[in-house]
């Protein structure tokens, strides 16, 4: 008959990702002409359990390069975002959500301008995002042990007197 015993370890729980289609405008000093280029950057996260539910705090900073007074002059305003994301995640095996549940979120696509357009001298962008998250919690794992004894070989222990004696052995050998 198998012998179990139950090891407790952490695991992930529970596993999501969601992409996201967010509309930003920027309102530079000047009135644009044209937008040059349009990039994120400094993308941060980080999430947290609100009752049960994965809130991600994030923000980005957006660059908008574009040109004014007639496509004859250019400059770069850079504006900062913030947004929260909320991801219902289903977990495995009866887990909980928890305080004691590590929560680790990935940007598995960055957050990428996808389309760019300038109405009454606002710069207006569609920004997609792609956000992975893993809940690490406890779980049990059931393990069969097998009853056998681990064998060891018994060695016989050497007693002195079974050594054999050298008698002509040479003091200058190593020299």
């Amino acid at each position: 008959m198998a012998n179990f015993k139950e090891i407790v370890t952490k695991a992930v729980v529970g596993k999501a990702k969601k992409n996201s289609t967010s509309k930003f405008s920027v309102k530079p000093e000047e009135t644009p002409d044209t937008v040059l280029g349009c990039w994120v950057i400094n993308h941060t996260f980080d999430g947290k359990n609100v009752g049960g539910v994965v809130n991600i705090d994030g923000s980005f900073d957006v660059n908008v390069w574009y040109s004014y007074n007639n496509d004859t002059k250019t400059a770069v305003t850079t504006k900062r975002f913030n947004y929260t994301d909320k991801m219902n995640i289903r977990l495995k095996d009866g887990a909980s959500l928890n305080d004691a549940s590590e929560i680790i979120v990935r940007s598995l696509n960055q957050p990428t301008v996808t389309d760019v357009s300038i109405k009454n001298g606002e710069v207006n962008m569609t920004i997609e995002k792609e956000l992975g998250v893993e809940v690490v919690g406890n779980t049990m794992l059931k393990v069969s042990v097998e009853d056998d004894t681990d064998d060891y070989d018994v060695l016989d222990d050497v007693e002195d007197n079974d050594l054999e004696e050298v008698d002509n052995v040479n003091p200058d050998y190593l020299s």
